[in-house]
């Protein structure tokens, strides 16, 4: 979901500047820009995964503003770089919906809190409780991490901007529910199949280009 210029009051602008802003901060200065600036392979590969975000999150569908439905694609791209760089990689591509006009500056820090800081650590916590409680399996890996991960993500950024609209008394609950809310459950499946088909394709082909994914414990021990 997306939200525009003018439909929120200012506070709940000035929050999410407040939590975005340290959370892109710290990415910035985790971010392995060593590897990044010395290897031409990668800085293309980022800079295309960036792009491509930013040409699916342009492809959406929805009735009212803030209510628009469409792909994600954030739990592949955590997983791949990473959640450091798939914060900065989300960053960019939502500048770029800035200046081509389909974003706006006034709505970025929540879009930003909402559909990439949101489900980028949710998809980093599974990761995490995956890899502390789960059997070191390829196959637990991208099931949970890649399918079930970006299901829950896409779950997560839907309802905290559904939260924020009715907090703010944009809509009642009642409307979001009806228009966004109950088709969630077909929203996360597609959003899981996206992601998990792009996560075996680059687990199959490119094992190493998965910063997230240790072959030798996972397939190596097996």
């Amino acid at each position: 979901m997306s939200i525009s210029e003018g439909l929120l009051s200012s506070f709940w602008y000035w929050l999410a500047l407040l939590l975005y802003l340290p959370v892109l901060g710290f990415a910035l200065y985790t971010a392995p820009w060593k590897v990044l600036l010395s290897n031409r392979r990668i800085q293309h590969f980022f800079l295309g995964a960036t792009v491509f975000l930013a040409v699916m999150w342009s492809m959406r569908a929805g009735i009212s503003p803030g209510l628009g439905i469409h792909f994600l694609g954030v739990t592949a791209l955590t997983l791949i770089f990473g959640w450091d760089m798939a914060i900065l990689a989300g960053t960019l591509s939502l500048l770029g919906m800035v200046v081509i006009g389909r974003e706006s500056w006034q709505g970025m820090p929540v879009n930003g809190f909402c559909s990439v800081v949101l489900p980028v650590l949710s998809t980093y916590l599974i990761l995490k409780v995956v890899e502390a409680k789960m059997m070191k399996n390829f196959f637990v890996y991208l099931f949970l991490c890649g399918f079930f991960g970006a299901a829950i993500s896409a779950a997560v950024s839907g309802l905290s901007t559904g939260f924020v609209l009715w907090a703010d008394g944009v809509y009642d609950w009642s409307k979001i529910n009806h228009e966004y809310v109950r088709y969630l459950p077909l929203i996360m499946f597609p959003e899981g199949l996206l992601n998990g088909i792009i996560m075996t394709g680059m687990l199959v082909f490119h094992p190493d280009w998965v910063r997230t994914f240790n072959a030798k414990l996972y397939i190596d021990d097996q």
